[in-house]
């Protein structure tokens, strides 16, 4: 059976080879200018489709109200007049948002329709005449006919426009599709996006350097220090476990010695010296953070109390655990109002950590991402971000401009820097940078329905790219190499 090569006659080729040179002008430039030019116009004709299908899309919603209306005029209470006035009234005070794009200073649907009510109104009024010499019933009847006839030329004249509208995009569609691109033959994906769900991060101290415990204790030994603040003990929290400090078998024993219990603690310290190293501190809030995620509030609190025994012991010197549990077993009111009062702060602050860390925590589980992605390993997702407006005096140069008309040229470039001045700043400044985890990270930011509208409207501008191989797409309809 003889192959078919007759498809790929339509396969538009960017070839270096036909590019007729100027001495002036190097030829690199010259073969970026002609790959420029395809990629422009096909981004010309996308948007002239678009622009078509959506005022086709307007008018088969504008339809149905018009013959709505004009089937209950003959029987509208008190009279066809009041029927339309109050329309209009609701139309003008309660209108709905609903519009054909969300482009600026795109009318909605309602307040088209106030527009064609109006035009309708003014004209049947004229045509019906002030009916001198008739009664109100005939001069209502004679109202609800001029309307009537009046919505039946403007619903004829919106059919004959979808029609011609329809044949015109019709037509373009049929003149993109003579050319295959790369776009067309990709078999890999068929969605410029993906939502992605992010795995829940696991039940850990808050990520991010942070102060666990802030310390104010009485100086003991009055000339042994200025300070009357502990420096606050920090856990790096990394998504590796491992990093965090651990408890000693030694420590877990001190952790369990219930609170306030200073005489018993200070036998243990005495009995195991390993509990007073550096690090120890840190490895018992870590230990109260999880119990308190895991519910154990009681050790969590011990854990607390044992690391800050500690802590207050390392500030007051070589000697400090015989200087601080003299204080606390002797009773000394002062010193042991201070502790006391540190213990139950700082419990206090693990726990709305834990708590946060807890709501975050469900939260990113349970929140779905609109991320780009390129199923093709061999596609590379770029941004065709516009420089500013179009000039009045623009102008086509080139081969093959003459085919286009300078203002379907200009309305394509001014929704395009429309749609892209519409975004958030902070979107803007990562679609200029060009880079796609920038994007993605401003797209992860945004709620789901809030980015597959942003995502739908690069698409539309011509803002999201699609480019494969050695030349670049800028449109996302690739231009192909010879």
């Amino acid at each position: 059976m003889p192959l078919n090569y007759s498809k790929w006659d339509q396969l538009e080729l960017s070839d270096d080879s036909d590019i007729e040179g100027h001495p002036n002008v190097d030829k690199k430039s010259l073969i970026r200018w002609h790959q420029r030019d395809i990629h422009e116009k096909r981004e010309i004709r996308k948007q002239k489709i678009t622009k078509l299908k959506a005022e086709i899309d307007c008018n088969n919603v504008l339809r149905p109200r018009i013959i709505d209306l004009q089937s209950k005029l003959p029987n509208a209470t008190p009279s066809p007049a009041a029927h339309l006035n109050s329309l209009a009234e609701q139309l003008e005070k309660n209108p709905s948002p609903a519009a054909p794009t969300d482009a600026p200073g795109q009318p909605t649907y309602d307040a088209m329709f106030l527009s064609l009510i109006l035009q309708v109104s003014k004209a049947a009024k004229d045509n019906a005449g002030d009916g001198a010499g008739l009664t109100e019933t005939e001069r209502n009847e004679r109202l609800a006919k001029a309307l009537s006839d009046e919505l039946g030329r403007h619903l004829s004249m919106l059919d004959k426009t979808t029609s011609e509208l329809q044949t015109e995009m019709e037509n373009e569609i049929k003149e993109q599709q003579k050319h295959i691109t790369s776009d067309d033959i990709h078999e890999a994906w068929e969605s410029k996006y993906v939502p992605a769900k992010p795995e829940p991060p696991p039940v850990a101290p808050e990520k991010k350097k942070k102060t666990v415990a802030q310390t104010e204790y009485e100086v003991l030994n009055p000339g042994a220090s200025s300070s009357t603040q502990a420096a606050a003990p920090t856990v790096d929290d990394d998504d590796d476990e491992a990093d965090l400090p651990e408890l000693t078998p030694a420590l877990e024993g001190f952790a369990k010695i219930k609170l306030h219990q200073y005489e018993k603690s200070y036998e243990y310290i005495q009995a195991h010296r390993d509990v007073v190293v550096a690090g120890a501190s840190d490895a018992l809030l870590v230990a109260a953070f999880r119990a308190q995620s895991d519910g154990k509030s009681t050790y969590a609190k011990q854990c607390v109390h044992q690391s800050l025994l500690l802590q207050y012991c390392e500030k007051l010197g070589n000697d400090g655990p015989r200087v601080f549990f003299k204080k606390m077993m002797t009773g000394e009111k002062r010193a042991l109002k201070v502790f006391e009062d540190d213990v139950e702060n700082t419990y206090n602050h693990l726990c709305t950590r834990v708590k946060v860390a807890q709501e975050e925590s469900n939260d990113a589980a349970g929140k779905e991402q609109i991320q780009l992605v390129a199923e093709d390993p061999n596609q590379t997702i770029t941004f065709n971000v516009p420089d500013g407006p179009p000039p009045e005096d623009l102008v086509l140069e080139g081969p093959g401009t003459e085919d286009f008309d300078i203002e379907d040229v200009r309305k394509a470039l001014q929704f395009k820097w429309a749609v892209f001045s519409s975004f958030p700043e902070v979107l803007q400044a990562a679609l200029k940078d060009g880079s796609l985890e920038a994007v993605n990270k401003v797209l992860g930011d945004m709620d789901v329905p809030t980015a597959e509208q942003v995502v739908q409207n690069l698409d539309a501008a011509g803002i999201l790219s699609f480019a494969e191989g050695g030349i670049r797409d800028e449109t996302g309809k690739g231009a192909g190499s010879a």
